[in-house]
């Protein structure tokens, strides 16, 4: 080949070179982040980026570790059209229980196509599902994306006994998945306005444990440089079912199911649980419920000890809060009035064994089981202590009535009051005393037509009230329990979403709800919550907290 010819071989190829650069540069799926570019899909009305990796897979030497950034350069442009895979999980809503892949950390975004607009206010997801189950795609984002306002960010974090398996020592502290959503977060933070986001007005919100996982991210002092304002949705802190304790004893029972022994310390057991199938760790869930799926959350967050190497938690929440030194940024705490029917809707399902239904049985086994439904297992120091808890639950609630479906609602609002309703006001209580920045709190008071009641207990005769998720699936559709909206939570599903909207763009953290503005909780003497009905909303005072 003549010099020239070679010359003008190497100007072509530049040239190709050069026009395939400037090519995907003007190409809106096409984004630049520093491991390299990838590569989305248009969905119509907007563009999503789905399973990006943000840690290395935490498999093999890296299962029950913190989790690692994700290291690789991508040579081509590496393909983001393929919908997140939930971690591996034994779920309670799928009939077929075990699901998902080991690995799974990975963050999805979602953009709407809007011409009048560059960049977008960003709102990131915690899924729900107990610490246990649940992923990113569990919860949908057509809400969000047909307003064309806000950029979703889903994350996927480990559940379960691979997320959540603690020997309560520095050799496996737990709180894995905790440590997963941190790291995404930051993966957020540097990499969101590459496509488009506003990384200085970001909201994180979750639902359930997604919602008490929000709360424990808040409750690190740098959350204010991965976040503007957070919230949580009928989850936080300190419902007694996310800090648990006992869960060394379930580390080592864990081990000995899956054929582990008797290991002498946590050294001996991790290295054995890291040599086991993922899929045998997972089933293994099946052996620490008591029956149905109850206790809802074998395994979840725990105080790690100090010495944990990256420790996400080493004192009990309302430690964390009376110390002062959590993140100063704006807050929303809330519930539903009946919140309690997840999880006890399922006692009105029908026990195929015996033919009755679990409320019915629930007469003889009230002792065995109200710890295990109501979280107070661990938390009593005696089998005497706990009977005496028991009982005087049961007093308060039913009096000297017995378990049945017409004393069901009194059950349900014990589960409500205990498991998510009388924590608001004391972490709220707490936040005002120690904290500056706003906090709110809003009351969901609209029932669904269908929702997680009838779900769990398979029944369409009773009325369950506005239980668990009915507002949350306003936001992020679930098809599963929400075949259809009426008119009135069309309009409270837009409200909310221009409510996190503005919650993300605003300078001071206010708060509005359509035409009514939250109350500030700090520096008041008052407990104050905004209702919403499917009328309007309204504020609400209360004369003292608990």
């Amino acid at each position: 080949m003549s010099l020239f010819k070679w010359l003008m071989s190497l100007i072509l190829l530049w040239v190709k070179l050069e026009c395939s650069e400037a090519a995907l540069s003007s190409d809106p799926l096409v984004v630049d982040i520093p491991n390299g570019k990838l590569r989305g899909r248009d969905n119509g009305h907007y563009y999503s980026y789905e399973s990006v990796p943000y840690a290395e897979p935490p498999i093999g030497e890296l299962r029950f570790e913190a989790p690692q950034p994700y290291s690789k350069q991508w040579a081509d442009v590496f393909n983001v059209t393929q919908p997140p895979v939930a971690c591996l999980q034994w779920n309670q809503f799928s009939e077929e229980k075990l699901q998902g892949a080991e690995d799974c950390l990975t963050v999805s975004v979602y953009k709407p196509k809007n011409t009048t607009r560059s960049s977008y206010p960003v709102v990131v997801l915690l899924h729900g599902g107990a610490f246990m189950f649940g992923g990113a795609a569990s919860n949908g984002h057509e809400y969000i994306m047909r307003e064309g306002r806000l950029m979703l960010v889903k994350i996927s974090y480990r559940v379960g006994p691979l997320g959540f398996a603690s020997s309560g020592d520095k050799d496996l502290p737990g709180n894995y998945g905790l440590k997963d959503q941190r790291l995404a977060l930051r993966w957020i933070k540097e990499n969101i306005a590459s496509f488009g986001g506003m990384s200085d007005n970001i909201v994180l919100i979750g639902h359930s444990a997604g919602g008490a996982s929000t709360h424990l991210q808040l409750l690190h002092e740098d959350f204010s440089q991965l976040a503007r304002a957070a919230i949580s949705v009928s989850g936080n802190a300190l419902d007694p079912w996310v800090v648990q304790q006992g869960g060394r004893r379930r580390a080592f029972e864990l081990g000995r199911i899956v054929g582990c022994g008797q290991p002498t310390d946590s050294v001996e057991l991790k290295k054995c649980l890291k040599s086991k199938p993922a899929r045998e760790i997972v089933s293994a869930v099946r052996s620490f419920l008591v029956f149905s799926y109850v206790p809802f959350t074998p395994f979840g967050p725990v105080v790690e000890p100090a010495d944990a190497p990256d420790a996400f938690l080493t004192q009990d929440p309302r430690d964390v809060i009376n110390s002062g030194k959590f993140s100063q940024v704006p807050w929303v705490v809330t519930y539903t009035t009946e919140d309690g029917g997840y999880n006890a809707a399922l006692l009105l399902e029908e026990n195929k064994t015996t033919g009755e239904t679990w409320i019915e049985t629930l007469n003889n086994r009230w002792f065995d089981w109200a710890p295990y439904l109501l979280f107070y297992r661990d938390s009593k120091k005696t089998i005497k202590d706990m009977d005496v808890f028991s009982r005087d639950l049961r007093q308060k609630y039913l009096g000297d009535r017995r378990f049945s479906v017409e004393s069901y609602w009194d059950l349900q609002r014990m589960f409500t009051d205990i498991l998510f309703k009388n924590s608001v006001p004391e972490a709220i209580d707490l936040h005002r005393k120690r904290g500056q920045s706003p906090v709110y709190s809003f009351v969901y008071d609209n029932p669904a037509v269908s929702g997680v009641g009838q779900v769990l207990s398979n029944r369409t005769d009773v009325f369950f009230g506005t239980v668990h998720g009915d507002d949350f699936f306003l936001i992020f559709n679930v098809g599963a329990l929400r075949k259809a909206i009426r008119l009135d939570e069309e309009i409270i599903s837009r409200k909310f979403i221009k409510m996190i909207e503005d919650f993300a763009l605003s300078e001071k953290g206010i708060l509005t709800f359509g035409e009514c503005n939250f109350q500030n909780n700090v520096n008041s003497s008052e407990y104050q919550v905004l209702r919403i009905t499917g009328n309007g909303c309204m504020n609400e005072h209360y004369d003292q907290f608990l």
